[in-house]
């Protein structure tokens, strides 16, 4: 079982900037990929950025050159820092993490914080 704590959601303008923080605990041990979805009203969830535990970094297009993901593997935690924020970028941000549960057969399984409201305003 992983527990998943996001932090750093808010309002903010047009152009401003927000650092999302998402920290993991519980059976910590097997975390591969870490990452984040957005999910705005009305439209479709996506892959804003994705990290692998090697640090390799994925980003949505429309996040690329904005967005920049990392984390700290001893700390469990990966972060998401949002820069040169749109309206359209107003969504609910929500942390995920990929665990792999070796002593159940392989199993793995995709652990989700509650979401975090990003709002942009113009």
């Amino acid at each position: 079982q992983v527990q998943l704590v996001e932090s750093g959601g808010g309002l903010v303008q047009a152009g401003g900037s927000l650092r999302l923080s998402c920290a993991a605990s519980g059976t910590t041990f097997g975390i591969s990929a870490m990452g984040w979805y957005r999910q705005a009203p009305g439209k479709q969830r996506e892959l804003a950025a994705a990290i692998t535990s090697g640090g390799t970094t994925s980003y949505a297009d429309s996040a690329k050159g904005r967005f920049t993901i990392s984390r700290d593997n001893a700390k469990n935690t990966v972060v998401l820092h949002l820069n040169s924020l749109k309206p359209v970028d107003t969504a609910v941000y929500y942390c995920y993490a990929d665990v792999d549960h070796y002593t159940h057969s392989d199993v793995r399984l995709r652990y989700w914080g509650q979401g975090t409201q990003v709002t942009v305003s113009s």
